[in-house]
This record gives structure tokens, sequence and C-alpha cells, in this order.
């Protein structure tokens, strides 16, 4: 990736934080105590591992909820199927673009995009993987109602032109395609095994599809998930280090523990906050990357924030700068797009000038954000209804919750918390029935390109999440000259300009963006420090550390 920003926008090598307490009924100031600070270095990458591990354990946020992208892929199911499942492309660990299945790939014009097919990589039941099984793969992760099939909007046609070549023909030019098949929407199954296994498959027990450094040897469902190394592995520049990681998962506070007491030799964390604990730790360092990740309040179109006025009152009179205290001890921005700058792949200047000319989120919001708060609530008409925000009893996510009604009441709207069990949680994404128990819940969003257009063909009148019902035709029509802009100036102009539409319409409210943040033992490393983790075999460079 063509990005030499710190995602957060610091030039320093090292962010120096404040181990400050947590709250989940605060929405700022954190605890008065004394502050112990805390050294993250930030890079793509850890030092490289000096040799080999038998056995390492990893913490998740979570448990997985299904190995099978196309019907969801919650940040834990992709931290797994990152070293399982290999994808036509490859994330790098800064976020760039490599190869994978697809040895290379190529627009032959503005509408056929050719991948070669690599001939000689194997699935983990030993089948060959063939040409014939790609498109498969693809032609199911494009079928409608598929998890990625937004990802394939703009395609036609796909075949087989050749015993080692597949042509993608589009209805347009489309400058996101390729990066997308180094996502979900790109991940190579095997078709003969997904048919076997039938509703079973991607669950606790049922075989694997996929070709990656890994395999899926046991889960034992709502205990631990193993994944080993697979001995027949194409890619010789992919050699596991490690022969087999356990995963297990746990709220923060426990994975923060595992690793003190030496149970767990390293997580990813959703909270970066939960970091500040190993402030001064000789037994574990804190690590941090870039990321495209953000946190943000999603609307839904249930009462009163499906008017964007009270949506953009909310915004203006929300606490981000308490927020990156309270709920993520400083390693966090306040942040004013849904979008973090680790999608800044190209262009960066430009991105980076248009962000910071973006108003209507500030930091902490002073008087005249809160009058002009006010005046939306008289001009849309104060809901009689309360406004409802969903938690899911997380820190991060109490916090949050706790700063958006404390920003209503400051303009004179009331709103009350509905805590939603975290293994529901995700399904707001697909229950409608669920989302009309909420007006906004709080998330943290990424998407697996480095262009931000990724994220804002989000704000698209057909959009999958696209929950508040926003409709603008001439947004919808620069969302199609932004993936037909192959020219990077060209489309990081029209991509300026939906973020414009989208911060100015409130679509989703940000809240903070967050790099990777990793938690890892002194006595091993290697693996990536950013967000490549969701897409790239990251724990096939997990190995010892010298001593």
């Amino acid at each position: 990736m063509k990005n030499t920003h710190h995602p957060l926008g610091l030039a320093a090598a090292t962010v120096s934080i404040a181990a400050l307490a947590l709250t989940g009924c605060s929405s700022g100031g954190a605890d008065d105590g004394a502050a112990a600070a805390i050294e993250a270095p930030f890079a793509a990458e850890t030092p490289a591992a000096s040799g080999p591990l038998d056995r390492a354990t990893w913490m998740l946020g979570g448990e997985p909820t299904t190995l099978d992208a196309d019907i969801d892929a919650t940040t834990a199911d992709d931290t797994i199927l990152a070293n399982v499942c290999d994808r036509l492309m490859r994330v790098q660990p800064d976020l760039s673009l490599g190869q994978g299945i697809a040895s290379a790939a190529e627009w032959a014009d503005d509408t056929h995009l050719v991948f070669t097919i690599r001939q000689d990589a194997v699935f983990h039941d030993g089948s060959p993987v063939s040409t014939a099984d790609v498109l498969w793969s693809l032609q199911r992760h494009a079928a409608e109602g598929a998890a990625e099939s937004d990802e394939y909007a703009n395609v036609v046609a796909m075949e087989q032109t050749a015993a080692d070549e597949i042509t993608i023909t589009t209805s347009q030019p489309d400058a996101i395609l390729l990066q997308a098949m180094a996502g979900d929407g790109g991940i190579v199954w095997n078709p003969r095994v997904i048919e076997a296994e039938g509703d079973a498959f991607g669950g606790p027990g049922a075989a694997s599809a996929c070709s990656g450094p890994y395999e899926v040897t046991a889960w034992e469902a709502g205990s631990s998930l193993t994944i080993t190394k697979f001995a027949d592995y194409w890619d010789p520049e992919v050699d596991a280090l490690t022969d087999e990681v356990v995963f297990r998962w746990a709220e923060e506070s426990a994975i923060a523990n595992s690793l003190t007491t030496g149970e767990a030799q390293g997580a990813y964390l959703e909270n970066a906050g939960a970091a500040t604990s190993f402030a001064g730790s000789t037994d574990v360092s804190v690590f941090q990357g870039p990321s495209t990740n953000a946190w943000v309040l999603e609307a839904t179109d249930r009462g009163a924030l499906g008017d964007e006025r009270i949506r953009k009152a909310l915004s203006l009179a929300l606490d981000r700068e308490g927020i990156a205290t309270a709920a993520f001890g400083g390693l966090a921005k306040p942040w004013k797009t849904p979008v973090g700058s680790g999608a800044w792949g190209y262009e960066a200047e430009a991105f980076e000038a248009a962000y910071d000319a973006l108003e209507g989120a500030p930091a902490k919001p002073g008087e005249d954000d809160l009058a002009a708060a006010e005046a939306l609530v008289a001009e849309a008409g104060a809901p009689e209804e309360t406004i409802v925000v969903a938690s899911n009893g997380s820190s991060s996510h109490n916090v949050i919750a706790n700063a958006l009604v404390a920003a209503a009441k400051s303009i004179g709207l009331e709103a009350e918390i509905l805590v939603v069990p975290q293994v529901q949680y995700g399904d707001f994404y697909s229950d409608a029935e669920l989302r009309g128990q909420a007006d906004l819940w709080p998330d943290e969003y990424y998407i697996s390109k480095n262009d931000p257009l990724g994220f804002y063909k989000n704000g698209k009148s057909d959009a999958s999440v696209n929950f508040t019902g926003f409709a603008d035709p001439e947004y919808d029509e620069l969302v199609a000259a932004g993936y037909a802009a192959t020219d990077d100036a060209e489309r990081a102009e029209i991509t300026i300009e939906l973020q414009q539409r989208w911060v100015d319409h409130a679509v989703w409210i940000p809240v903070v963006a967050t790099p990777a943040t990793l938690i890892m033992a002194n006595d091993v490393t290697g693996v990536p420090s950013s967000a490549a983790y969701i897409y790239t075999p990251w724990a096939a460079s997990l190995g010892s550390a010298e001593r």
C-alpha cells in the first residue's frame, strides 16, 4: 500500500498512551489515579521469528459463528479463515495486494478481467484445486443472497476461457473488483466438500473445503478451535512455523489475564483499550499497525434516526474525545468518517486534506456545536419516542452507548440503552426484526480494500447495509463513476465527493478510528501487526523469538 501516513494521523513511530480505567457508565473521563505509559510500536509487521513452535494458543473476542463466509463472517470467523482458506488474491501485511490462487490478474480491456489460475494447489482432502473449482467458488460468492454478492454488482459473466484461465466480464470498468478478490469474496472453495456437507458446512465437525496453509482439525463448540499445519501446502513462501494453533475465546479482561498467566501467546484486540493493562509488562508487548477500522453508530429507519437532522444533531453533540479515553484508553482517535485512513492506499495527501476539511463530527462538542445541534432538533421536531441505542454489554459498546445517551440529553432528547446478548449482536446486519428494536447500534466496521470507495458503496440506495433508507440518485451515479474510474486521481476526487455527501447526510455517525492492536507474549513473534490478519495467513509466520 502506498501509504506513508499513520492511520491515526500521527507522525511518530510509537504512540505514547496512558493506562486509563475503562467504564461502562460514563461517556468520558478516566480514573484520576496514576497513569502508566505504554509504548506501542506502529508498523505493518512484528519482528521476524527465529524458530518454529510446536503449538500456540491464540485468543479471540468471541466464538466463531460459521466458517462459511458466504453466510456470514465475523472478525473471529475471518481471523481463522485467513489461515485456512486461500483467496484468488492476497492482502499483504502493509494492506497492499499480492497474488494468491491466481498467479496473475490483468484487465484485458475496460470490462474483461483475466485471472491465471495456478495449477499446483491442492485442497485439504488432497484433491487438486482446478480452474473449474475456482469458477464454481466465484459463482457461489456472487449468488443472490450470498454475503459477498455485493462485490459482484458489476459482473455480468464469469467463464473459464482456458485450462488455467478465468475471465470475468463487467458491465463497466470496476476499479475495486480485483481488490475484492483478496477478501472473502475471493475465497476458493472445494465444491465437492460443500455439496457433501450440505447445511452442516461451516459448523463444528464439518470437513474442510479450503486449500490454505492450515486446516481445521477440531472445533469443540463453546470451548476451542484448532488449526493444524497442512503438510502439502503449495506456496513455499508461506511455510508455517507453528505446527498447531489453538483458538480460545473470552471477554477482554479474561483475554488479558490469559496472556499474563502464560496460558495464551497472543490476541488481536477488538478494543484497543484492553492493551493498557500491559503497561510496563516485561512478558507481553503491544503492537499497532495500519487498518481501515472505524467505530461507528449505525442508524436504522425505525424512528427518529430516520431523519438525518436528528442524526446530524447527535453527531455534533457526541463526545468522541471522551469515548477515545474512556473506552479505548487513548489507543484510538476521534474520527470524522466511517472508514479508517488505512484505506488511503493511493492519493493519500488528497484524502487527508479532504478529511481535515470535514465538519459535523467534532472531537469534543463546543457551545457552537451544541447550538447547531439544538437548532437541527428544533427544525426536525423532537421525537415523541425515546431514542434507543443498543449495546452488547462490552466495555467499549457500553461507553459509546452511554456517550450517545449523554449527547442526546445535552440537546434536549431522551435516549436509553437496550442490551442485546453478544451472541445475537451481529444479527443487526441480517435481522430486520432485531433492527426494529433499536434506533442505532455501535460497532466496529472495516473493509478488506485499501480504497475508501470500497466503503462508500454502502451508501447506495440498494446497498445491503444502508439501513437508514438514505437515497440519493446522484450518490448512486457517483459510486458507479468511481468504480469506472481506473485513474487514481480521478477516482480519489469522486470518492472524496462521496465522503462529503455521506458526512453531510450523517448516514452513519462516526465515532473513533482504531489501528489494528496486537498483544503478544515476548517469547513469540512474526505475525502482522496490521489489519491484514483478517485476510492473510498470519499464523504461518508465528514462531519463537530470540531470547
